[in-house]
C-alpha cells in the first residue's frame, strides 16, 4: 500500500479532516505544517521524510514500521519484539526463534493444529496467558515466512495476538489487526484474507473502540469478496455494531439482517472455537446489538436463544448474556440498577476467566 492511501486511511479511521491531522502534529512537534501538505502526502506527490513519519507515528498511534511499508520478514522480528518481550522472557524468545531456525520449525500442518487448539484455548482462557503463549509462537514463526500458508498462519496468529490488547488501546490492537490484514494479503488466500479482517472488525465493534477502524477493515473485507463466509459474516456484524454505537440505528439494523442470511449460509458446526460462529455465538451478537439500540425484544430472545445452546464449558459467554442485560437496565433509565446487575455477573466470574471484552463492556454499562 502505498504510504498516502496508508495516511489517508489511519486519518479517516479516526474521523480527522486533513486540516485536523495538519493540526494535531502542529501541536505535538511545532512544525508549522499545514493542510495542504498533508494533502500532499496523500496524494503522493510529496513523501513524508524520516522526521515526519515519525510524527504520523506518534500522533496516529501506529508503529513506525507500519508507515515505513509492508511486513516483510526482515522486519518482522523488529515488530513482534517491540510489544512481545514485555510478556515473556527476552531470552526464552530469542532461543525459540533461533532454535526455530535452525531445525525448520514445525511443519504447515502442526502449525495449523496448534491454530487449531489456540481458537479452543481462547474461548476459556484469560487474555494474559494467549498473550504470553502467542508473543512466543509469532517468534518463532517469523523465522519460517517463505511460503504464502505460512504467512496463513501468521496472519492468524496476529489476529488473535490483537485480541488480547483492548481495542481502545489503538497503538497496540489496531496496529497488530493491520499487520495481520496485511500478512493476509501476503498469503494470497481470499478465504483469509477476509476473515482476518472481518475477526478484526467484530472484535472492535463488540468491544465499542476504534470504530472508525472497524468500519475501514469490515469494508474491506467485503470489498475482497461477497461470498458468504464466516470472515464475512463477522465483518458485517462488525459494522453493524459501529453503527449501532453511533446512533445509526436504520443502518444497524439493515446489516443485521444481512448478517443473519449470511449465517443461514455459512454458520458453524463447531462450538467451542473462536474461528466458528455456532448458532448461540451468533445471538451473543445480536443479544449486545440489540441493547444497544434499546430493542429489549430482541435483546431478550437472542439472549434466551444463545443461553440454550451455549456450552456449559464456556461460562465467560454466559457472563456477556448478563452483563448485556445490564446494558439493557442502564440504558432504559436504570443505570445504578444496571450497573449493579452486571457487577454481580461479572463479579460471579472467577477472576482468572475475566477477558478483556467483559472490562470494556462494563465501562460500557457504567457510562450509559
Amino acid at each position: 500500500m502505498a504510504i498516502g492511501v496508508l495516511i489517508r486511511e489511519l486519518r479517516e479511521a479516526r474521523g480527522w479532516s486533513q486540516g485536523r491531522l495538519a493540526h494535531e502534529i502542529n501541536s505535538a512537534f511545532r512544525t508549522g505544517l499545514n493542510r495542504e501538505y498533508v494533502s500532499r502526502w496523500e496524494r503522493a506527490k510529496v513523501t513524508p521524510g524520516n522526521f515526519y513519519l515519525r510524527c504520523l507515528s506518534a500522533v496516529l498511534d501506529v508503529p513506525l514500521a507500519v508507515l515505513e511499508g509492508e511486513v516483510k520478514r526482515r522486519t518482522f522480528i523488529s515488530d513482534v519484539a517491540a510489544v512481545a518481550i514485555a510478556p515473556v522472557v527476552a531470552s526464552d524468545l530469542l532461543a525459540s526463534g533461533f532454535g526455530a531456525r535452525l531445525s525448520g520449525g514445525p511443519s504447515v500442518d502442526e502449525w495449523e493444529a496448534k491454530l487449531a487448539s489456540y481458537g479452543t484455548d481462547y474461548m476459556s482462557m484469560g487474555a494474559a496467558d494467549i498473550q504470553r503463549r502467542v508473543a512466543g509462537e509469532l517468534v518463532v514463526v517469523q523465522q519460517q515466512l517463505d511460503s504464502p500458508r505460512l504467512w496463513s498462519v501468521a496472519s492468524r496468529l496476529m489476529t488473535l495476538y490483537a485480541k488480547t490488547f483492548p481495542g481502545s488501546d489503538g497503538s497496540k490492537a489496531v496496529s497488530w489487526y493491520r499487520m495481520a490484514a496485511r500478512a493476509a494479503d501476503e498469503a494470497g488466500d481470499e478465504q483469509v484474507r477476509v476473515w482476518v479482517r472481518g475477526r478484526a472488525a467484530i472484535a472492535l465493534g463488540y468491544e465499542g473502540a476504534s470504530l472508525g477502524v472497524a468500519d475501514v477493515l469490515a469494508d474491506q473485507a467485503m470489498a475482497i469478496s461477497d461470498k458468504p463466509s464466516l470472515g464475512l459474516l463477522n465483518a458485517i456484524m462488525g459494522k453493524a455494531h459501529a453503527a449501532a454505537l453511533r446512533g445509526d440505528v436504520a443502518t444497524a439494523r439493515s446489516l443485521t439482517d444481512r448478517g443473519r442470511r449470511v449465517f443461514d449460509k455459512a454458520a458453524s458446526y463447531e462450538q467451542t472455537s473462536d474461528y466458528a460462529v455456532p448458532w448461540w455465538r451468533m445471538n451473543v451478537f445480536v443479544s449486545l446489538l440489540a441493547a444497544r439500540l434499546g430493542d429489549e425484544t430482541t435483546a431478550v430472545e437472542a439472549q434466551e436463544a444463545a443461553h440454550r445452546n451455549l456450552p456449559a464449558s464456556l461460562p465467560r459467554f454466559a457472563t456477556h448474556l448478563e452483563m448485556h442485560r445490564g446494558l439493557m437496565l442502564s440504558r432504559s433509565g436504570d443505570k445504578q440498577g444496571g450497573t449493579d446487575y452486571a457487577r454481580a455477573a461479572l463479579d460471579a466470574l472467577p477472576p482468572e476467566k475475566h477477558s478483556l471484552t467483559l472490562r470494556l463492556l462494563m465501562a460500557e454499562v457504567q457510562g450509559s
